[in-house]
């Protein structure tokens, strides 16, 4: 997982990177479509530890509270367990709202941990004490929306930490099948291509498709040192039971499938047609 700060101090270093505007550090990518929008910090939110964004679902109201997306390994309550999901639970974690540019507009607040898991997939949701509405009138930010679709291998995607102030471009390589970290197993993660060198501190960083501007997947991992399927060392399981190690490339978990388990309100369920995130 990317939550290791000291890794991520660590990463900075050598690669000599700090928080400036992301013009500064984007990674062009060969592969990436020329038809791509321009992508900023506008939504995204910075965690003590991780990044995180405020998010909606096309049904989602001006009215209901907002949610924060990021990942289950960024909860403060510590890593879930294999098979460990996380409801309704009471939590005033705050968050660092960012404007475009990247500048800091306003503390958010949760009201409580909506959802969160490390089984099957890698995500943390919050819900706020504030509305999309009162985010957007008062600091003039909306919330990135979640993509209803499945996205598809070669899209071009940036990668936006809100912890580092950092934008990462780079294409989606493909998708692995399952995924294996130490203890916890993910399913179709997205697999970027090298350009997205992503770092300690962007776990929870929302994955953007550049032509829509909407959002794909979580980002989650890496394989840091080559090793086979230890801590900060995914592989990549296929149907067959191959496995393959491909140390420095880093790893997305999809948001299509929280699409629709987000019903009125923005409450989550997880009984509802088509909700297939795992169960308590």
């Amino acid at each position: 997982m990317k939550k290791s700060l000291v890794g991520a101090v660590l990463g900075v270093l050598l690669c000599g990177a700090t928080a400036v505007p992301a013009t500064a550090l984007d990674s062009a990518d060969p592969s990436a479509t020329p038809r791509v929008q321009a992508v900023n910090f506008a939504g995204t939110v910075a965690l003590s530890n991780c990044s995180g964004s405020v998010v909606r679902v096309p049904n989602s109201q001006p009215t209901d509270p907002a949610l924060v997306m990021s990942n289950g390994h960024c909860l403060e309550t510590g890593f879930p367990g294999p098979g460990q999901v996380v409801v309704d639970r009471p939590s005033t974690r705050t968050f660092s709202l960012l404007n475009a540019a990247g500048s800091k507009v306003a503390t958010l607040r949760a009201s409580k941990i909506a959802y969160g898991t490390m089984t099957d997939t890698d995500v943390s949701l919050y819900e706020l004490t504030s509305t999309y509405q009162k985010i957007e009138s008062s600091y003039g930010i909306k919330a990135l929306e979640l993509s209803a679709a499945r996205p598809a291998q070669s899209t071009a995607i940036s990668v936006v930490s809100g912890y580092w102030k950092r934008i990462y471009n780079c294409s989606i390589d493909g998708f692995a099948y399952r995924l294996k970290e130490g203890a916890w197993t993910w399913k179709d993660s997205v697999r970027y291509t090298s350009a997205c060198q992503t770092i300690g501190g962007t776990s929870g960083s929302p994955v953007l498709d550049r032509a829509t501007g909407k959002v794909v997947a979580v980002n989650n991992t890496g394989n840091e040192d080559g090793e086979r399927c230890t801590d900060n060392n995914p592989c990549e399981v296929d149907q067959n039971g191959t496995v393959t190690v491909r140390q420095g490339i880093n790893y997305a978990q999809q948001t299509y499938g929280i699409v629709p388990c987000v019903g009125i309100g923005n409450k989550i369920d997880l009984s509802a047609a088509g909700c297939t995130l795992p169960k308590p």
